[in-house]
């Protein structure tokens, strides 16, 4: 194994170890138990990130979706996921903006 190899495996394991990703994946697993939950936690994601990339985005078509699904988020349960699920994409974009930032290619 070259070395690229060795510190993109030891990257995946600490990254599978991390406290982000075991909080990601434990509250994953409690959604999961709740398909009907999941469908619509799904449903949200798939909505917010139809709106976001629109490119008639308005702040006020925003607005009018969060106030949609503002009861829908109070759930523990939801809230919690998506908590998770932003703090693990969160992490795994700083990973990936410290790469790139460091590699000089054009």
């Amino acid at each position: 194994m070259n070395e690229v190899d060795t510190a993109t495996e030891a990257l995946v394991q600490a990254i599978l170890t991390s406290d982000v990703y075991q909080e990601y994946q434990r509250c994953l697993a409690k959604v999961k138990e709740q398909p009907e939950l999941k469908a619509q936690i799904d449903e949200f994601r798939t909505r917010n990130y139809e709106l976001q990339q629109s490119p008639d985005y308005a702040f006020d078509k925003m607005e009018q979706f969060q106030r949609e699904y503002q009861s829908f988020r109070e759930n523990p349960l939801v809230s919690d996921f998506l908590a998770a699920e932003l703090a693990f994409c969160r992490m795994v974009q700083e990973m990936e903006s410290r790469i790139t930032s460091q590699i000089d290619f054009e």
